[in-house]
C-alpha cells in the first residue's frame, strides 16, 4: 500500500505542476511580448493587505503572480519603501495596483523601470507638488471624513459608524465589523504629502470609479481618471470597490497584465 500511496502523491504533484505551468504558459502565451505577469496590489488608509483577500485568488487563477504589500501608514515615505521592496522582489514586470491613499503611493512608486502599468482603485492621483488633502477641495467633502477621531499622537482611526455607513456600507455586516476592528491607524500627516514624481504622466493607466463613494468624490475620482487618460470603469460601489465587487476589479487588472506594454 505503500508503494502506491507514494506513487499517487507523486502523481497528484506531477499533476499540480504541470497545471500551474499551463496556466502560466498560456498567459505567456495571450501576453505575448506584451504585458507583465506580476502584480503588486497596495491597501489604502485604515486598512490592510487582507483588503484584497476577494481579488487575489481571482488574479492567481489568471495565473498572476501576486503580492499584498502591507503599509505601514506611518509616512509617504515608509509606504513608498515598502512598496519600492514588495517591486523589486518580483522577477520581470510589475502592474501596480493602489487603493484610495495607496493611488498616492503608487503615483510615485510607479516611476521604478519594472512597472508596466498602473491601476487605481477609487484611488487618490496627484500631480507633482499637490498635497493630499487639497485634492478635494474644490467639491463638496466627503461624509467620511466627519467620522475620523484623532489620537494624541497624531494618528487618525475610523469610528465604528464611519466604516458602516460611509467606508463600505454595501458589504455585509459580518465584514464591516471586521473591517472596522482591523482597520490600520494612519497617520495625520500623510494627507500633508506631496509626490516629486506622478508616474502615470509616463505609464499606462486604468481606474476605477466607485460611483457611490462616501471617502473621495466620484467626481474627483472622474477627474483623476480624465487626466491620466486612464481605460475608466465605474462601478455602483462604495469606497472599497475590490470587497464589493471583486470579480469587476480583477478583470480591469488582469486586463492592465495582458495588454500593458512591456516596461523599460
Amino acid at each position: 500500500m505503500s508503494t502506491i500511496t507514494h506513487t499517487l502523491s507523486a502523481l497528484i504533484v506531477a499533476g499540480t505542476l504541470a497545471m500551474s505551468v499551463t496556466t502560466q504558459s498560456s498567459f505567456a502565451a495571450e501576453t505575448g511580448a506584451r504585458g507583465a505577469r506580476n502584480v503588486v496590489l497596495v491597501h489604502g488608509a485604515w486598512a490592510d493587505g487582507s483588503s484584497w483577500s476577494k481579488v487575489i485568488p481571482l488574479l492567481e487563477k489568471a495565473g498572476l503572480n501576486v503580492v499584498a504589500v502591507q503599509n505601514p501608514l506611518t509616512s509617504l515615505e515608509d509606504d513608498l519603501a515598502a512598496t519600492k521592496r514588495a517591486i523589486a522582489m518580483q522577477d520581470g514586470p510589475v502592474i501596480l495596483v493602489g487603493h484610495s491613499w495607496a493611488g498616492v503611493v503608487i503615483t510615485e512608486a510607479g516611476t521604478d523601470p519594472k512597472v508596466a502599468g498602473l491601476v487605481y482603485v477609487a484611488a487618490f492621483a496627484p500631480d507633482v507638488g499637490e498635497v493630499v488633502g487639497d485634492l478635494g477641495k474644490d467639491f463638496p467633502p466627503p461624509p467620511g471624513g466627519a467620522e475620523l477621531r484623532p489620537a494624541a499622537d497624531g494618528y487618525l482611526t475610523m469610528t465604528t459608524k464611519g466604516v458602516m455607513e460611509d467606508f463600505a456600507p454595501d458589504l455585509p455586516v459580518a465584514e464591516r465589523k471586521l473591517i472596522a476592528a482591523t482597520q490600520g491607524a494612519t497617520n495625520g500627516a500623510v494627507f500633508g504629502a506631496k509626490v516629486a514624481n506622478a508616474a502615470w504622466k509616463t505609464k499606462p493607466t486604468w481606474y476605477v470609479v466607485a460611483a457611490n463613494d462616501r471617502m473621495i468624490q466620484p467626481v474627483l475620482e472622474r477627474k483623476f481618471a480624465k487626466a491620466m487618460n486612464a481605460k475608466t470603469i465605474t462601478l455602483p460601489s462604495s469606497h472599497v470597490a475590490m470587497l464589493s465587487h471583486p470579480t469587476e476589479v480583477a478583470k480591469l487588472i488582469i486586463d492592465a497584465a495582458r495588454t500593458a506594454p512591456a516596461s523599460e
